[in-house]
């Protein structure tokens, strides 16, 4: 198994390489920082744009392949550049990075546990009244949109606030404004606003896992190895846990690395929404300002969390088919 891991743990290193390459060179042949500059009322003389472009890396007269050369060198040293605004990027990523991982992976996490037991509950109950009742409520959600997710869950929670006379349930920002200190009303305060965003993200990942966990789980239930073990005194239960789960869980394992980038897709415009200083809305404001060096972060980002959600995935594949494991040690 280590050496399997290895392998892929090489593999990824170098699609992360080529990722930051492909991600440079889209951004700053596709943007224009010197629009930005030159958007500005009154436009600032040409000579000091040229000097502000120089200044941050981003010299639209100088070839694409040296900016990205002198940009990978400061990155190899851990300096991500300077914003066109004129801040850190490093200091940014640090701030916003905590934001969009609390989403993530709390959303992720909850949708994928409810989408894989669902999912597996409607296999066993196939074709009766809940089966069809949960199927028909995935693929509505399936077929709706995250961001059109999030705002009816926003005019709903606008609803209910109205009914009761009192904000019960907040929907803008990360907490409350003014709000400071620690302790349990400020850990309460920001789980009411965590309530939404993290609802939007997970239940979009209860309705695709649960469709995928449905069909993988039908395809063992009818296994000769499920009445073997039954024959032999099981229960139904642990037979269709032990046994029927695990099996069905193997190809569910490698859905996730991929599916996961459609999990960070809809958190962009969930974090935009409801008002939470993400990595998801950094990457729309930096498209819409022709930040470059920004872009390039936030799809760093995107790059490393996939990657990694790869390799988790390959470390649930290896956990749960042995014949990974066995491969491994042989090479």
């Amino acid at each position: 198994m280590v050496g399997f891991l290895a392998k892929r743990l090489a593999y990824y290193v170098v699609l992360l390489l080529s990722a930051a390459f492909l991600s440079y060179m889209l951004a700053a042949t596709a943007l224009s920082p010197r629009a930005y500059f030159q958007a500005r009322l009154p436009p600032p003389p040409a000579a000091q744009v040229d000097r502000q472009l120089r200044a941050i890396g981003l010299d639209d007269r100088q070839p694409v392949v040296e900016r990205f050369a002198g940009w990978a060198g400061r990155a190899a040293r851990g300096d991500l550049g300077v914003s066109i605004t004129g801040t850190s990027v490093n200091a940014e990523l640090g701030r916003r990075i905590g934001v969009s991982l609390r989403l993530l992976v709390l959303g992720t996490t909850l949708g994928i546990g409810a989408g894989v037991s669902a999912g597996a509950w409607s296999a066993v109950r196939q074709y009766h009244l809940s089966d069809r009742a949960f199927t028909l409520v995935a693929f509505l959600l399936l077929s709706t949109p995250t961001f059109l997710i999030a705002v009816l869950l926003k005019i709903g929670a606008i609803a209910v606030n109205q009914a009761s006379g009192r904000q019960l349930i907040a929907f803008t920002g990360e907490s409350t404004l003014g709000l400071t200190g620690s302790g349990p009303a400020v850990f309460a305060d920001r789980a009411v606003h965590l309530l939404l965003p993290t609802l939007s993200i997970g239940l979009v990942a209860l309705a695709t896992y649960s469709r995928y966990q449905r069909s993988a789980m039908l395809d063992v239930l009818g296994a000769d190895y499920l009445r073997t073990a039954e024959a032999k005194g099981l229960s139904r239960g642990r037979v269709l846990v032990k046994h029927g789960l695990r099996t069905a869980l193997i190809p569910m394992s490698t859905f996730f690395s991929f599916g996961f980038l459609g999990v960070l897709t809809g958190a962009t415009f969930t974090e935009k929404v409801f008002g939470w200083h993400g990595m998801g809305e950094w990457f729309i404001d930096s498209v819409n300002n022709n930040d470059v060096n920004a872009v390039v972060a936030v799809n760093l980002f995107a790059a490393v969390t996939v990657l990694f959600a790869g390799l988790l995935a390959d470390v649930l594949h290896a956990l749960l088919d042995p014949r990974v494991r066995l491969g491994g040690r042989r090479g």
